[in-house]
């Protein structure tokens, strides 16, 4: 996957490290990728890379000094059994999952799978900026603090221009679970090249 940079191509692979494990850190966010993230998809539904919206996450969680583990769940597409499974393997009990449409959320280990600290559902209205609040946030929540929610734009028409597209890239995803696999850690690889 890659995405123009100015003259500079920037493209991000996932290489696998092995079984995801519950982390020892309690300074950590884990961020869960989606089965097809940066893989068979590299752009969100607007067509941001990929690469460029992981940099912006991890910088957002950087920036409050606290450390970001990534892992890919094979086995759903569902966005909060990413977020739920990120949270229950790091090591401060605080995830983010990410679908490769854009969709995220921020979770916390001890909640329902089905609530959240924040949700991002109109992922045709966030932006790079959103994305390292989101991470920043993330870090805030993994250090004990309370942070004000993302500030997020909302248009009532996002869901009925984008539905039909939304739908397909979400066909598309599921086609890439693996069932029976269970979560590995991986480690993005940003790689920069001239372009052509």
């Amino acid at each position: 996957m890659s995405t123009t940079i100015g003259e500079e191509q920037r493209s991000l692979s996932f290489e696998e490290v092995g079984p995801a494990q519950r982390g020892s850190r309690s300074d950590e966010v884990v961020l869960a990728i989606s089965p097809a993230f940066a893989d068979f998809f590299s752009k969100t539904i607007v067509e941001t890379p990929h690469a460029e919206v992981i940099r912006q996450i991890l910088a957002g969680i950087e920036e409050q000094e606290v450390t970001a583990r990534c892992i890919r769940v094979w086995h759903s597409a569902d966005l909060a059994v990413l977020a739920h499974t990120a949270a229950k393997l790091s090591g401060s009990g605080i995830g983010i999952g990410i679908l490769s449409r854009g969709t995220a959320m921020i979770h916390q280990r001890d909640l329902p799978r089905l609530s959240s600290l924040e949700l991002f559902p109109q992922c045709p209205l966030l932006t790079l900026d959103t994305y390292r609040s989101i991470g920043a946030n993330a870090a805030q929540y993994a250090k004990g603090e309370s942070p004000e929610p993302v500030p997020t734009l909302n248009d009532q028409m996002a869901r009925p221009r984008w539905q039909a597209k939304a739908a397909l890239l979400h066909l598309k995803e599921t086609e890439q679970i693996r069932k029976g696999n269970k979560p590995v850690e991986v480690t993005p690889k940003f790689s920069v090249a001239a372009a052509v």
